[in-house]
């Protein structure tokens, strides 16, 4: 198979592409990194030696395609489907890019961090951090509720790029600063995210990995249930 995605269930950056992945039923080998496995590590570092993930090799194309932004566009202009998720207009692209990269540094990352605070050993996370990465996703939340208006998505009517990022970033997110009250909009948008079906196939792909994320309990309880 020409197409080989390196990632891992429970990552959500590895979410967002997979999701562009199952949008067009992109044929792809999903190959999942052990970074504990000898071989698996080094399968992955032969290709990208800074050994992050999701990373995309096109053997047809002798090519390698790191940074999720970058592997989607890719995907897009060299293995096309029936749903472009990147407008040919440039003012629309623009937006889809902005928000895509919104919700990579203002959800994902903040989100990461609190994560990797928590992981740490007693006594050695750095609170104003972690307390800054709140604040961050709770701005972020208001501005999402903002962007959102009437649409269904959130650059318009249509599902593109910047909605395969929205997704697993909101569903991790979501756990550790949980969405108010007074931003129906978000709610709305979130579960349309949940019902989306490539981001559901990848949730389901992710099940038996649920139960190593540090806040399982904060899941969606059909998921926190499947995580055990």
């Amino acid at each position: 198979m020409s197409l080989v995605l390196y990632g891992h269930p429970l990552a959500s950056f590895c979410h967002k592409v997979l999701i562009a992945l199952y949008e067009n039923g992109t044929p792809f080998e999903n190959r999942l990194v052990d970074l504990s496995d000898e071989a698996s590590r080094a399968d992955l570092f032969r290709f990208w030696p800074l050994g992050k993930m999701p990373l995309l090799r096109d053997e047809a194309r002798d090519s390698t395609i790191p940074e999720t932004s970058i592997i989607i566009e890719y995907l897009d202009h060299y293995y096309p489907g029936a749903a472009s998720l990147l407008p040919l207009e440039i003012d629309r692209a623009l937006q889809v890019r902005l928000w895509d990269r919104f919700f990579d540094n203002y959800v994902q990352v903040p989100m990461q961090t609190i994560v990797s605070h928590h992981r740490r050993p007693v006594g050695k996370a750095d609170e104003i951090e972690v307390a800054a990465c709140r604040t961050t996703l709770a701005t972020a939340y208001a501005m999402i509720e903002k962007q959102l208006g009437e649409s269904p998505w959130i650059t318009g009517e249509t599902f593109t790029m910047a909605d395969c990022a929205a997704a697993p970033a909101l569903f991790y997110a979501e756990t550790l600063v949980p969405f108010l009250e007074d931003q129906p909009k978000l709610r709305a948008y979130y579960d349309g995210l949940l019902a989306r079906p490539s981001f559901a196939r990848a949730l389901e792909e992710a099940r038996p990995y649920f139960k190593f994320y540090p806040y399982h309990e904060r899941l969606p309880a059909r998921f926190r249930d499947a995580a055990g």
